[in-house]
């Protein structure tokens, strides 16, 4: 089979931050409110209070200091505690194509390519904004790429399933470069109001260009070497939304299992052997070992995950730099992470060095990405 290459990576960052401290004064004045309100409730022993959150307790479960957000106003506005987006007309972009597009203009002037170039279109997502028409046709239209998209979801191991369909395509024939683009408005489904997870998300968008290795000389690009995909069925993270909502009684309400919600003790030890494993076996199945590996671009979702994973693959401590974490800035960004970990650092590898893009969620879902730095 074709020999298939990452040429180019482009990220699209919103404006806007909210810091630890904003987030915790608005869920704070949001837990006092509803303590006051429910007070006689509380007392009664009928209801538990909403206990508060604080800067201290987000970064010790999740190392997250920061997270990029399209609108603050409403996530920091206690009465809302969501995004509030204006709703666009159908011959405006949609929010997803507008994030894309930034990305995607981005990854093709470093891979030295133009739309002409490119056969085909992923957008690979946790979430849509709207089932059809595909958002990754409309991404294609906006850029004036010939050929074909699609959408797909895969939560949080969106960009490297994507990544394994486009290698996978190019390798046999049928596209000569493929754009693979993750816009993630996480904050769009994300329960504000649960100190559990209220801190854990942020927005941003990931592209990435695969071609031919052999009609390739941009530099900075990576060989790759192998892809890896697993699933096991877990409800352990879930989001109920969808069409089939209308259909059932209480549609209306604000039900909380329309959004993002989590067993989060139980995915960590689920999930970190899961990942480890595929990784190692990976590597395994591809007669490298593990002190072969130069960087890890982890999915960022848990600094703790992160750490414990990269020590279970390498069979020690990793050292600064060899497993990056963006997760202060960024926070988890759903199928981007690992792709913003892996645009953000890679300069510095010589060629011949190996890597290993993965990310993993909710499915549960893994995907693994072995690359070679080429020049």
């Amino acid at each position: 089979m074709t020999s298939v290459a990452i040429t180019g990576t482009g990220v699209f960052t919103p404006e806007l931050v909210i810091t630890n401290d904003e987030l915790v004064e608005t869920f704070n004045a949001f837990a006092d409110k509803q303590n006051a309100l429910h007070a006689e409730a509380i007392a009664a022993g009928a209801m538990e209070p909403v206990p508060h959150s604080s800067s201290e307790f987000i970064v010790k479960a999740s190392g997250i200091e920061n997270r990029h957000v399209l609108n603050k106003s409403g996530v920091l506005d206690p009465e809302i505690m969501h995004p509030v987006l204006p709703e666009r007309p159908e011959d405006e972009p949609g929010v997803m194509a507008e994030m894309a597009l930034d990305a995607a203009k981005k990854a093709l002037v470093q891979a030295g390519r133009t739309p002409a170039d490119i056969d085909a279109v992923i957008c690979a997502a946790s979430n849509h904004e709207r089932a059809y028409p595909a958002i990754g046709i409309e991404i294609q239209e906006a850029l004036g790429i010939e050929g074909f998209a699609f959408d797909m979801n895969v939560a949080c191991s969106s960009a490297t399933f994507g990544m394994q369909a486009a290698h996978d395509m190019i390798a046999n024939g049928s596209a000569r470069a493929i754009l693979v683009v993750n816009p993630e408005i996480c904050s769009a489904h994300l329960e504000w109001r649960d100190r559990d997870c209220h801190f854990i998300f942020g927005d941003v968008c990931t592209a990435a260009v695969l071609e031919r290795a052999d009609a390739s000389d941009a530099a900075g690009r990576f060989e790759i070497v192998s892809t890896r995909c697993k699933t096991v069925f877990s409800n352990n993270i879930r989001n109920d939304n969808g069409f089939l909502r209308r259909t059932r009684p209480g549609h209306m309400e604000d039900r909380r299992d329309m959004l993002f919600r989590q067993e989060g003790r139980k995915v960590f030890k689920q999930v970190v052997p899961m990942v480890a494993e595929l990784i190692t076996e990976h590597l395994a199945d591809n007669n490298i070992a593990p002190d072969r590996i130069a960087r890890l671009w982890l999915h960022q979702a848990n600094k703790a995950m992160n750490d414990l994973i990269g020590a279970k693959v390498l069979g020690r401590t990793p050292e600064p730099g060899e497993q990056p974490n963006i997760l202060q800035e960024y926070a988890n960004t759903s199928s981007a992470g690992s792709i913003i970990a892996f645009s953000q650092y890679n300069d510095d590898l010589k060629p011949g060095d190996l890597g290993v893009i993965c990310s993993f969620g909710a499915g549960y879902s893994a995907g693994s990405v072995i690359v070679r730095k080429v020049a």
